[in-house]
């Protein structure tokens, strides 16, 4: 009889994600021998191929993809099940997720986080980065029960909370070693053009990918984080806009050079969003500190220490 289980699924969907075997056992903690044995036992027992081997990255056949789409269902009804359960028991979740805007730091919620530990509630944090349209899709797919940084128009399907924390002002910047750092401002669209451009990846599953102030022909280079864009701006790689509380340091150091700009740039409003249902016992705690501590809004406003 066919063992079909959830450790089988979530491995399965940690190798199309990442697209190796090794990434996979590290993301699930396993050694990569493990990992390749599931699978192998998975597919013997099918008598199914679930993967193509054939390249340097690991593919699913339609066979596979078919499994993983129908196991992702598994595994979203196996967590709720298990958050209801928990939730009538004792009222608090056994985990909560949290997504983070790539651009927001996760060191300036350790206060929260501190706090939170000090309930000795028995939820397991779990923190993850998403960026632009990955915000939502994070809530609507069920990868997060909350969302700090999200900074565009909720889904159509609609059923969500949120709290403004602020607005999040971003400034151009360049290294001294850039060629734009010496030209005379403000700078025009067709100069900036004509320079790579450094972009973080929409983190989406589902819903449509973003992008923003990346000019139409200007040459890109994407990365996963706002950390790995910082770096390479500051290497002179490339230019591109970034959070002015992200950076004050290095404009102050003189690591990064603010340069004017004659098209504006739309200073857009970060929420907190979270599915409007009855929050659990740590949602709800945590929607609270949104609420009533700036300890975010500060930050987005370059208050308090650098």
């Amino acid at each position: 009889m066919l063992r079909l289980n959830l450790e089988a699924i979530e491995i399965l969907d940690a190798i199309a994600r990442k697209g190796s075997f090794a990434a996979a056992a590290e993301e699930v903690h396993r050694v990569p021998s493990a990992v390749t044995y599931v699978i192998k036992k998975l597919e013997d027992e099918m008598n199914v191929q679930l993967f193509d081997r054939s390249g340097h990255r690991a593919r699913l056949t339609p066979a596979g993809e078919t499994l993983l789409e129908q196991g992702r269902h598994l595994l979203r009804a196996a967590s709720d099940l298990e958050y209801r359960v928990k939730r009538v028991a004792t009222g608090w979740e056994p985990e909560l997720r949290i997504a983070v805007d790539t651009l927001v730091p996760l060191s300036i919620l350790t206060p929260w986080i501190k706090a939170f530990d000090e309930l000795h509630s028995g939820t397991r944090l779990r923190f993850l980065h998403e960026t632009l349209a990955g915000m939502w899709d994070g809530l609507i797919d069920h990868r997060a029960d909350l969302a700090i940084g999200v900074a565009m128009d909720s889904p159509h399907s609609g059923g969500f909370a949120s709290i403004a924390m602020g607005p999040l002002e971003f400034v151009f910047a360049v290294a001294p070693s850039h060629p734009l750092a010496d030209v005379p401002e403000p700078l025009p669209p067709a100069l900036i053009q004509q320079y790579r451009v450094i972009a973080i990846a929409d983190s989406s599953r589902s819903l449509v990918p973003r992008t923003v102030n990346i000019l139409q022909g200007q040459e890109t280079l994407t990365v996963p984080s706002a950390q790995a864009k910082l770096a390479l701006q500051m290497q002179g790689l490339g230019c591109g806009y970034l959070p002015r509380c992200l950076i004050r340091k290095e404009l102050q150091a003189g690591l990064l050079i603010e340069k004017q700009t004659e098209r504006q740039h739309s200073i857009p409003a970060f929420h907190a969003a979270w599915r409007a249902t009855q929050p659990g016992r740590a949602l709800a705690w945590w929607v609270d500190q949104l609420r009533n501590d700036p300890l975010v809004s500060d930050w987005l406003a370059c208050k308090g220490e650098i």
